[in-house]
């Protein structure tokens, strides 16, 4: 065996070894060219000195250059967005972040409602996120990575940010270390400002999901905001219908204060997918408020979003065929 076939073998056998795609040997000096695509700055440099430690093993090399490189895996981007306040976005951003992660998904969330971040609470995250080499690290929580603003300002702190201070906000969340991610979730502010547009077209979603109640009114905004995606070419993958029918918790009647089937028959007549309604339940706004969503649980409200996942990812599937 050769002394560069002997270094190839015991880099293989070296714990992360399958990431050296080049090895070469010119006299006493080994060059390795390695993968350090998805590994943070502590864990690039544990993995160099293991390499060059291995290489140094072999008896006719004196001398290691080890090239890292760090091309970024495609990363799919989800968009969470309503034409207004108060119709449950985040709660529906967040438990399809957990949904998703639940089916396997490597997925990060971030919360990019600049002046209302709620995704902390409904998270049950604490306390600010570390920085590595001038770029945050987002914090875990029910198997999915996140970040907000809302960990950066103490609580009931008012950001009186104009445009570009927020679009700066925007890009340090979503330009943080998010290796190992393959889809993120951005929750959205309400509306079609600045922060819209500066998503689409700095970092181009691959779709969009838009949440609305039942209601006229709510609707009529919801469609100027699928309208705003149709116009920067960003698919809308579905059409989510929030607090759909209020079932009393004595008597057990149904009752729907804001209207039934107002988003679906809205998805059918713009030709976009409908992926579910969720009820007016009690224990969802219960659970969202202590921080810990219900698609982290187990019963008929994680069987919901679980099932709004799936189709969603049919839907983008579908959208980048």
């Amino acid at each position: 065996m050769t002394e560069l076939e002997t270094l190839k073998a015991q880099l293989a056998a070296t714990p992360d070894g399958g990431r050296v795609s080049d090895v070469r040997l010119e006299g006493a000096r080994a060059s390795l060219v390695v993968d350090a695509s998805e590994l943070d700055a502590s864990a690039r440099a544990g993995l160099e000195t293991r390499l060059r430690a291995t290489a140094l093993r072999v008896s006719a090399i004196t001398e290691v250059r080890i090239v890292l490189t760090t091309e970024k895996r495609e990363r799919i981007l989800i968009a969470v967005g309503s034409g207004k306040g108060g119709v449950g976005k985040s709660t529906i951003a967040a438990n399809l972040a957990i949904a998703l992660a639940r089916a396997g998904h490597r997925v990060g969330l971030v919360d990019a409602d600049i002046y209302g971040p709620s995704q902390p609470r409904i998270m049950g995250v604490e306390g600010k996120p570390e920085a590595i080499d001038n770029r945050m690290v987002p914090v875990a929580a029910h198997g999915v990575r996140m970040l907000s603003v809302g960990q950066l300002v103490a609580a009931g702190t008012a950001l009186a940010w104009r445009g570009p201070m927020v679009s700066t906000a925007l890009g340090q969340l979503l330009d943080a270390h998010w290796d190992g991610t393959d889809l993120i979730v951005v929750d959205l502010p309400p509306g079609t400002g600045d922060i819209q547009l500066s998503l689409m077209q700095k970092w181009k979603p691959a779709g969009a999901v838009i949440v609305s109640t039942p209601q006229d009114l709510a609707l009529i905004d919801a469609t100027r905001a699928i309208d705003l995606f149709g116009k920067l070419s960003v698919p809308v993958l579905g059409l989510v219908e929030n607090m759909a029918g209020y079932a009393c918790p004595h008597c057990g009647e149904v009752s729907d204060p804001f209207g039934t089937g107002g988003a679906e028959a809205e998805a059918a007549r713009l030709g976009i997918p409908f992926l579910g309604r969720v009820p007016l339940r009690i224990a969802i706004r219960l659970s969202s408020d202590a921080g810990t969503p219900p698609a982290a649980g187990e019963g008929e409200d994680a069987a919901l979003f679980a099932g709004m996942a799936e189709k969603l990812i049919a839907s983008l599937n579908q959208a980048r065929a």
